[in-house]
Order: C-alpha cells, then sequence, then structure tokens
C-alpha cells in the first residue's frame, strides 16, 4: 500500500508561495524586455538626476558624492512604488488560483513582493559592479542598518499594497485613485533633494512621508556626515508597524468577501 506523506500547513503554503513566485518569474519574461527593463529604468534616471543635480549644486551634496546621493534615493523610491504597484494588483492577478483550498491571496502577496524585492537585489549588485568597475570611491558606514531599512520600506510598500489590492476587488477604480497618489509622492520622497535643503518651517509638512525619513536615513547610514537633520527611526519603525498591522486587520476581516466578488 502507498505511503501518503502528509505536509504540515506551513510547508504547503511555503510551496503555494514558491509556486506563484515561479509564476511571477515566467510571466515577468513574457515581456519582449523581460526584467532587463527593471534594471535598465532605474539606470537611466540615475544618470539624468545625477547630471541635473550635479549641474546645481557640483560634486558634493551635504558631505557625499552626488552619483550616491541620487542613486541611493533613485533605488528606495524606485523599490517603494513598484512593490506597491505590484502587491496592488496581485490579488485580482491570480483570482483563478483562488479555486484551489490550498491557495489564499496573501500567498500572492508575498510571492509577488518578494520577487520585487529579489529584483532589486540584482540592480543593487549590477550598480555594485559598475561603481567597482568605475572606480567610485564608495562609502558603507552601517551596511547592517541600511539592510533593515530597505526590509522596513519592503514591508510598508507590501502592506500598503495589500490595502490597495483589497480595496479593488470591491472598487475597481482604486487604481486610478493609486496613480494620483503615488505620483506626487515620487517627488516628495527626497530623490532630487535633501530635507536640509528645505527651510524648517517647511519639515512637517514633508516629513509625514515615511519614504523620506527611509531615504535621508539611508543616505546617513552610508556617509554619517551627511546627517540625519529631521527625521526619525522611530517614525520609520512606527509607520512599519501601523502599516503592517492595520493590513493583516483588514485582510483577516474581508479576504474571503474580496475574492467572491
Amino acid at each position: 500500500m502507498a505511503k501518503v506523506n502528509k505536509r504540515s500547513t506551513l510547508k504547503v503554503w511555503g510551496d503555494v508561495i514558491f509556486a506563484i513566485f515561479l509564476r511571477e518569474i515566467k510571466s515577468s519574461f513574457d515581456d519582449k524586455f523581460g526584467l532587463s527593463w527593471a534594471l535598465i529604468s532605474p539606470m537611466i534616471m540615475i544618470v539624468v538626476m545625477v547630471t541635473i543635480r550635479g549641474a546645481l549644486s557640483g560634486g558634493d551634496t551635504h558631505g557625499m558624492p552626488v552619483v550616491f546621493f541620487v542613486l541611493y534615493g533613485v533605488v528606495m523610491v524606485q523599490f517603494f512604488l513598484g512593490v506597491l504597484e505590484k502587491t496592488s494588483r496581485s490579488i485580482k492577478k491570480n483570482k483563478p488560483l483562488y479555486a484551489f483550498r490550498q491557495v489564499q491571496p496573501i500567498s500572492s502577496v508575498l510571492a509577488i513582493s518578494g520577487f520585487e524585492l529579489i529584483v532589486k537585489f540584482f540592480l543593487v549588485v549590477l550598480l555594485s559592479a559598475i561603481a567597482f568597475l568605475g572606480q567610485f570611491e564608495v562609502s558603507i558606514n552601517d551596511p547592517l542598518e541600511m539592510i533593515f531599512i530597505v526590509l522596513r520600506v519592503w514591508l510598508i510598500a507590501t502592506s500598503v499594497g495589500m490595502l490597495l489590492s483589497l480595496a479593488s476587488c470591491y472598487v475597481p477604480e482604486v487604481s486610478k485613485i493609486q496613480q494620483l497618489m503615488t505620483r506626487p509622492l515620487f517627488f516628495l520622497s527626497g530623490i532630487f533633494f535633501s530635507l536640509q535643503d528645505i527651510p524648517q518651517e517647511w519639515w512637517p509638512y514633508l516629513t509625514w512621508n515615511p519614504l523620506l525619513h527611509a531615504v535621508e536615513l539611508m543616505r546617513y547610514a552610508a556617509y554619517p556626515a551627511y546627517g540625519n537633520a529631521g527625521v526619525s527611526e522611530v517614525y520609520l519603525d512606527a509607520a512599519t508597524i501601523v502599516s503592517v498591522f492595520f493590513a493583516l486587520a483588514c485582510y483577516q476581516i474581508s479576504w474571503k468577501q474580496a475574492i467572491s466578488r
């Protein structure tokens, strides 16, 4: 008699996430440019932004080279927006799979957001290789802190993306509102400017944005001379905890109704 191997719930969940992850890789290569565009696009933007910022402030911005000032901003903001955009479509994208009892919407969210995290990892590796070949002088004062900042940004983006993905199941027009929300965010998160460039009386209108805190803290972790004026790790931690808790709470309440619509 054949022996039936029973898998634990956690093992089944992991297998489902991995299967959706592989499905996402395959669908990414269906595009003519494939994954290459995800690597090329940030590099083009970095070159353009470095040229403009370098012409305005020279080769140095508040104690750090302009090229790295722009690089940290572009990579962090595009990482956030990429995860947010992909996860906000994740539940609807894999809706046919929910006919299988083992597949739940949160598996789609985690697989797709994890895929975006790995893509950005390879982007960082590629940029590091270019910096090495170009003989740029790279300074990374606190690499562990930089990793924690990336993980917090990933959690915030995944959480907000999950909320938008759930909301779009009830109100399809949410995607249009999302575009209106994220476009200003691109310019308000410190890609092209430092908080130190802005008069202090304007700081309260900008520092509500946790992504701005993440970008500035990333620059500070790389170049301590840059400073961390106006930003706070406590605020970034609080934003991460609140967003994750709120997303999981809303998911627990509404995921069954969302996929049945």
